[in-house]
C-alpha cells in the first residue's frame, strides 16, 4: 500500500491479531537507521527498496479462519478507500526452529554469567561462570540481544540473595533462570504467549529446575498474586508503560523494578509513565541505541 496509508493499514491489521505483525516500511530509512542502529553504512538492496509502498505481513495461528479474515480484511481496506493487495504464504515454523542453531554460540553476560546452548558441552567454561543453558526453540531470548543481555547485566547488579523473583514477559525464561543462578529464592515467569510458557518450562528443566522454585504460567500481571522482591520486564516501550501503574502492588517493600526492550527514542515515555506511577530512576544503562532502567518505588 502506499506509505501515507500505512498506520491506517496497520490499525486495520491489528483488528485481526493482538501480535504477530510485521511491517515493511522503508520512507525514512536512513534517518531510522541512524536512530536505531546508529550506523550511516546500509546495505545495498535495502537502498533499492521502493520508498513510496508499505507492506504489514500478519502472521495468522494455523486454526485461524482465515477466508474470514482475508474477507475482513479486504472489507475494511477498501472502506478506507486504501490502495492495496494480498498474498498469502504458509511458513514452516520447523524451518525457523532449527536453522537458527547454527548462529547461537556461547557467550559470557556480566561478570557472573554464560549463556550456553543447551546442545554444546557445559564443560566449556574456563572462567567457571554460572552457566545457563538455553534453548529458546519459538520464544523470544537467547541472551544474544542487547535488551536480554542489558537485563541480565542488571539483574547480576541488583538481585539480593534469597529474593523473590517475577519475570513479566517470560520469553524462554532466561532471566528467571539467571535470577536463580544468582542467588534468587525463587522465580515466576508470566507470558500471554503459551509457546513462551512451553519454551521457558522446557529450559528451565535444562537447568534442573522445576516447580514451586521455578514457575512459569501464562497470563498478565493480573494473573499475579503476591509481592516480589524483583520484577523484570523485558518487553517493549509501550506495554512497559502500560502496565507501570499495576507494579507497585507487586512488588515489596523496598523492591526493584527491572525495565528492558526500550529503544532509546523512548526512554523519557517510559520514564515519565514509572515517575508518575510512584518509582525513582536507580539506574540507566545503554547497548546499541536499547535502554535498561532500574527503579524503586519512591
Amino acid at each position: 500500500m502506499p506509505a501515507a496509508d500505512l498506520e491506517r493499514t496497520e490499525n486495520i491489521a491489528h483488528m485481526t491479531v493482538p501480535y504477530g505483525l510485521y511491517v515493511e516500511d522503508y520512507s525514512l530509512l536512513e534517518e531510522q537507521v541512524r536512530q536505531i542502529a546508529h550506523i550511516d553504512l546500509i546495505d545495498e538492496e535495502l537502498m533499492a527498496k521502493d520508498r513510496s509502498r508499505c507492506a504489514v505481513h500478519v502472521y495468522l495461528e494455523p486454526q485461524t479462519d482465515l477466508p474470514q479474515t482475508l474477507a475482513f480484511l479486504n472489507q475494511r481496506l477498501n472502506s478506507g478507500g486504501i490502495s492495496f493487495s494480498i498474498a498469502q504464504n504458509t511458513v514452516q515454523e520447523e524451518d525457523w526452529a532449527n536453522s537458527w542453531k547454527q548462529y547461537f554460540h556461547a557467550f559470557d553476560v556480566g561478570s557472573r554469567l554464560r549463556v550456553q546452548p543447551s546442545w554444546q558441552d557445559p564443560a566449556q567454561n574456563p572462567e567457571n561462570r554460572q552457566v545457563i543453558r538455553i534453548d529458546p526453540g519459538m520464544a523470544f531470548g537467547t541472551g544474544t540481544h542487547a535488551t536480554t543481555r542489558l537485563c541480565l547485566a542488571a539483574i547480576e547488579r541488583t538481585l539480593m540473595p534469597g529474593a523473590r523473583f517475577l519475570d513479566l514477559g517470560c520469553g524462554s525464561g532466561i532471566l528467571s533462570i539467571g535470577a536463580l543462578l544468582l542467588g534468587a529464592k525463587n522465580a515466576l515467569g508470566v507470558d500471554i504467549d503459551p509457546v513462551a510458557v512451553k519454551s521457558a518450562t522446557e529450559n528451565g528443566r535444562l537447568n534442573g529446575l522445576s516447580p514451586p522454585k521455578y514457575r512459569m504460567i501464562e497470563g498478565t500481571p493480573e494473573t499475579v498474586s503476591g509481592q516480589f522482591d524483583l520484577i523484570a520486564a523485558n518487553i517493549v516501550a509501550d506495554v512497559i508503560v502500560a502496565i507501570c501503574g499495576q507494579l507497585p502492588a507487586l512488588l515489596a517493600p523496598g523492591g526493584r523494578f527491572i525495565a528492558s526492550g526500550i529503544i532509546d527514542m523512548r526512554r523519557d515515555e517510559v520514564l515519565s509513565a514509572l515517575d508518575a506511577a510512584g518509582f525513582s530512576v536507580l539506574e540507566i544503562t545503554e547497548d546499541e541505541g536499547w535502554v535498561c532502567v532500574v527503579a524503586m518505588r519512591k
